[in-house]
């Protein structure tokens, strides 16, 4: 029999998606299942989103350009000056969503054996773009115990090698929800102009920033201006997860070079997908700042309710609509599990990921949780009751909180 690729073999299962199955059978025993571990928007897509999908009269659904629709460019390059972003229109390059804009990014600007150092926890699939592009994730711990604030810097000084070609953030952070200051922007600034390095920014969630501190963009820092690769999606601020529709943003020639060779492989992004976009972008102001509010209240109330349950701990997040805590078990990988295929109150259990994956050293996150505040707050409430009730049956709770 061929043996399989030992790329496939190292390439970690999402700790988003994996326990999934268990969710599957505990809804077809009749378990509800409150599904708190995937940034899927329970908010409805934008009314012009789906007209769009109505309204189009082609013949021929044909190839768009490797680059994306001219026209989705023009709009998402206005879309960006609303943020302080100037980019000519060819500096923005349409993916297959973010997570192709990544992949992207990692093929065109990294060999095999080259480094990315990334502050942790981090975006799981981060790890499997790496491995796909034989590159190696090199991680800076951060800490729940300063709400996951960017590392000391002197951290990811020491760990730059000869290898090391760029630093990954993901700005407000998935899955913590940090939002960097100012200041630690700017010693990200320092470090990649120092040491020559990219800067991948991942800033898919600036729309959900609960501060009153205007946004700061990777793109807007000055003196690297060819040295930030910018990584956006529709997904999240339209709840259009489903389009598969991204970009990639830099000023670098030589990489929007590089990047177009990889396009024109895949031949084009989602033609459908871009109408959807493009009719998504004149979204009026009113649906933007609802869905904003409806995150703010929820984050407001999770965070409260969360830290009132014994042995619970979790920061408060200023952006994404995610949180990471800390829970008084053992394992949350086991956890998790179990709550999906062992518990239930009143007919009902939750779905969580385990923040283990998120870590890529196997002693941390073990016994935190990333939890998406993506449903109402009334199921949200539902939800925190049910956890609790969980940690209460769980047998696995570590011993100082037995």
């Amino acid at each position: 029999m061929p043996t399989v690729s030992k790329r496939g073999e190292i390439m970690p299962a999402s700790p988003i998606r994996r326990l999934a199955p268990l969710a599957d059978e505990a809804v077809a025993r009749g378990v509800k299942v409150y599904r708190l571990n995937i940034g899927q928007p329970d908010v409805p897509t934008p009314p012009a989103a789906l007209e769009a999908i109505h309204a189009v009269d082609r013949t021929v659904l044909e190839y768009s350009p490797s680059a994306g629709l001219l026209s989705l460019r023009q709009k998402l390059q206005e879309y960006y000056r609303r943020f302080g972003i100037e980019v000519d229109v060819d500096d923005i390059i349409v993916t297959c969503g973010g997570s192709e804009a990544v992949l992207f990014a990692f093929m065109a600007c990294l060999d095999p054996g080259d480094e990315v150092i990334i502050p942790e926890p981090a975006y799981a699939n981060y790890m499997a773009f790496a491995i796909s592009a034989g590159a190696r994730i090199v991680t800076v711990p951060s800490k729940i115990s300063n709400g996951f604030a960017l590392p000391p810097i002197s951290e990811f000084e020491e760990l730059i090698t000869s290898r090391t070609k760029a630093i990954l953030i993901c700005n407000p952070n998935n899955p913590t929800g940090y939002l960097y200051t100012p200041a630690e922007l700017m010693q990200i600034r320092d470090l990649v102009k120092e040491h020559n390095l990219f800067l991948f920014s991942d800033e898919v969630y600036r729309e959900f920033c609960y501060t009153d501190a205007p946004y700061i963009s990777a793109m807007t820092l000055p003196g690297i201006e060819d040295q930030v690769v910018l990584i956006d999606s529709v997904s999240k601020r339209y709840n259009e997860c489903g389009i598969r529709v991204g970009a990639l943003i830099t000023r670098h020639e030589k990489l929007k070079r590089n990047v177009m060779k990889f396009c024109q492989a895949r031949l084009s992004p989602p033609l459908l997908g871009q109408i959807v976009a493009e009719a998504s972008i004149d979204t009026p102001a009113d649906y933007m700042r609802s869905t904003f509010m409806q995150y703010l209240q929820r984050r407001n109330f999770l965070i409260k309710a969360l830290n009132k349950i014994p042995g619970v701990y979790t920061p408060m997040p200023m952006g994404a609509f995610y949180t990471v805590a800390s829970l008084p078990v053992d394992d949350a990988d086991h956890f998790c599990a179990w709550c999906l295929s062992d518990f239930s109150y009143n007919g009902q259990t939750v779905f969580m990921a385990p923040a283990s994956g998120f870590y890529t050293d196997p002693g941390l996150g073990r016994n935190e949780v990333r939890i998406a505040y993506v449903l109402e707050i009334p199921e949200l409430e539902r939800a925190v009751e049910v956890l609790a009730k969980a940690l209460e049956a769980y047998p696995g709770k570590k011993a100082s909180d037995a």
